[in-house]
Order: structure tokens, then sequence, then C-alpha cells
């Protein structure tokens, strides 16, 4: 084979700036993301509006910085957090990774399922199941060869999103005043912030076969955090203008029969394949012998079996959990790719100096959730965190620098 002809099979398998735009439109438009919405209509739509907005710039942000680091050096997400933490290190946040991927595919079919049954009742677990294989067939088919599947599966959700957002706001419902559940705008934020944060460790397993990363990344990360925001302004909007926090009964009101049961179904599938498919991605840099494709095909099968057996009602500790896991560590990785410009890997098998500040920041994020900020948790606990790693850096390198100084005297 000549070069030319490798360097067009290597060019097939790269993804165009459409296609990744694709497969983050498909992960924004979820139950999820709708049902995280309902959790803040307690607000008002003025404030909700607000916090959905800041929430969501700030996770935006964190996204993009953590799909360029993969984007520029070609590895996966979970690889990328080796160049801060180590080999060993990197592979802790693996298995956290897998964890929450594992969980996040069990809830995605529980809720789909639960929405899908309360349109045509046949049994939540028979609707578990039907999302579970469509989910497998996603998966077989691969990431590099979605392009037409997305791409008409994208075309009919946002038809059918926006024939939902119609129904919402322009029916024949008025605002409501939503009893005060005693939610603060610093905790919206923060529920705001956190499904864009559930990507963090994911969005790298798709910019790193990027023909453009940068802009695959940007736009990736904009299409997702716009489609995010629609998502939980229906949900937000529903309880306000309907009274009703479950969506599938909005749409058995509204009459949309059919077209619900597809929104419901085909989303819950394009959002829930990238969490088993980065299920995958993660699992291989645990164990190198393990194949992508088969592990997710084992994630899903556990997270459908999850779906059918407990019950997955309120993720809000869960969304909290990943936000603290998971802030501090995009923050080490942002001081030490962007400003500090190291790169543990093949150097150390841990991490030692990052990972601690980890827990450090990981503490912080826990104790800040007593405290209401108006801007929730995740920034501070960012700042702080980047302001530890980059002091704790620079000694580091200082000494370093006095040594080699020593060593040639």
């Amino acid at each position: 084979m000549s070069n030319n002809e490798t360097a067009e099979v290597t060019a097939v398998k790269k993804t165009s700036t459409l296609s990744n735009g694709l497969i983050w439109f498909g992960a924004g438009v979820s139950i999820a993301e709708i049902l995280t919405g309902t959790y803040i209509a307690s607000l008002g739509f003025a404030k909700g509006i607000a916090a959905i907005l800041i929430g969501h710039l700030i996770g935006g942000l964190m996204m993009f910085a953590a799909g360029m680091i993969g984007g520029r050096t070609g590895k996966s997400s979970m690889e990328t957090v080796k160049m801060s933490f180590g080999e060993f290190g990197g592979k802790f946040f693996s298995l956290l990774n897998v964890l929450q991927l594992v969980g996040w595919t069990a809830i995605m079919i529980y809720d789909g399922s639960l929405a899908a049954d309360g349109i045509f009742s046949t049994g939540a677990w028979i609707w578990a199941i039907v999302i579970g294989v469509l989910i497998l067939v996603w998966i077989l088919i691969g990431i590099t060869n979605l392009g037409k599947v997305n791409t008409i599966a994208m075309a009919a959700l946002f038809i059918l999103s926006i024939i939902l957002f119609k129904v919402i706001f322009f029916g024949k419902g008025s605002a409501n005043a939503v009893p005060d559940d005693g939610l603060t705008f610093g905790a919206a934020v923060e529920l705001s912030v956190a499904m864009p944060l559930s990507w963090l460790p994911l969005i790298s397993d798709y910019t790193r076969e990027a023909e453009k990363p940068a802009q695959a990344t940007g736009v990736s990360v904009i299409v997702y955090n716009l489609v995010s925001i629609f998502m939980y302004i229906i949900g937000m909007g529903a309880v306000i203008y309907t009274g009703e926090y479950d969506i599938a009964s909005i749409m058995v009101k509204a009459g949309l029969g059919i077209a619900a049961l597809l929104i419901i179904i085909f989303s819950t599938v394009t959002t829930t394949f990238l969490d088993a498919y980065s299920a995958g991605v993660s699992s291989v840099s645990i164990f190198k012998k393990i194949e992508e494709k088969w592990a997710a095909i084992v994630v899903t099968v556990i997270g459908t079996v999850a779906a059918c057996v407990f019950p997955m009602d309120d993720i809000t500790n869960f969304l909290y959990l990943i936000g603290s896991v998971f802030a501090p560590m995009i923050a080490i990785q942002i001081a030490d790719y962007f400003i500090l410009k190291s790169d543990s890997l093949e150097k150390n098998k841990f991490g030692v100096a990052n990972l601690i500040i980890w827990v450090i920041g990981f503490v912080v994020y826990r104790l800040l959730m007593n405290v209401d900020i108006i801007v929730g948790n995740t920034l501070p606990d960012m700042i702080i965190t980047v302001i530890i790693c980059v002091i704790v850096g620079m000694i580091i390198k200082g000494r370093k620098v006095n040594k080699n100084t020593s060593s040639v005297s």
C-alpha cells in the first residue's frame, strides 16, 4: 500500500466536525436533562433561566478545555488524565469514570423506560430491554460509521423537540406558582453545571478522532450546551406552565402519541450510547487487553439489568458526587496542561502531588456544598484547586532547577 493510500485510509477513520456536532446534539437531547430542569422550576422562570445559563457557561468552558487536551494530544479522555496523575493515577480515575458511566447508563435507561411506559403501558422493564437493544445496535454500528444514522435520528429528534417546546410554552396553559422547595440559586447553578461536567471524562474520546480537533471541540461544546439548555428549559417550563413534573404525562395530554415515544426512545439511545461507548474506552485505560466495543456491550447489559431492578428516581446526589470527583480533576489537568505545561506521563507511575491536590479539591467541594454560593460549588472549587496546583507545580519545578544547577556545579 502506498503512502497516499495509507493516508486516505487514516482520513476515512477520522470524524468530521459535523459528525461530532451531531453526536453531541444527541447527548444534549435527553430525558435526564429535562428531568433535571424540572428541579429548577421553584426558582421561577427568570431566575431559573439565569441559573441554567450561568451553570452551562461554567460547565461548557470546562468541557472545551478537556476536549482541547484530547484533541491536541490525540489521546482518549482517561489517557489525558494520566498526563497529570501518572499511569496508576490515571487508572484510578478510569475506574471512577467507568463506575459513573455504568450509573449513567442505568439511570438513562431507567428514565427512558419509565417515560415510554407512561405513554404505552406495557411494563417499564420491556421498554428498558428495547432501549438496551437499540443501544447495542448503535455500539455495533460504531462511532465512525454513525454518520447517516445519526443525521436521520438527530433531524427527527430536533423536530420532535420543537413540537414539545411549542406544546409547553404555546399551549393553553398559563404560568403557575411553583411551591418553594428550598432550592437556592447557587444550588440551581450547580445542577446546571452538573450535566456538562459529567461529560468531562468523555469528550476527548471523540475529539481525539476528529479531522480538525479544535474546530470539532468548539462545535461539540457549543452544540451540546445549547441543546442541553433547551432541554432544561423544557423541563422547567413543563412544571411552570403545565404543573406536571412527569414529561410523559405532558406528552400524553398534548396528544403526541407515537411522536412522544420516538422522542423518549431515541433521545435515550443517542445519549446513553455515548456513556456506554466511553465506558469501553475508559476500560481499555485500565486493562489494555479489553476491546472497547465488547466492554461497551457489557456496560449496556449491566445498565439494562440495573434499570429493570433498581429504582433511580432522584439523581441529585449522584450529580453532586460527579461534581466533587471530576471538577478538581479537570482543574488539575487545566493547570498542568495550559499553565504549567507539564506532563508526568511516562515519568511517574503515580502523580503523588496531584493526587493529594485532588483529594483536597474533593474535600473542598464537599465542604462548599454546605455554603450557598451564587455561582455554585464547582467554579470556586476549581479556582482553589488550580491555585494550589500552580503553586505546588512551581515549587516542584523550582526544586528541580536548583537540583540540576547543583549537579552541574
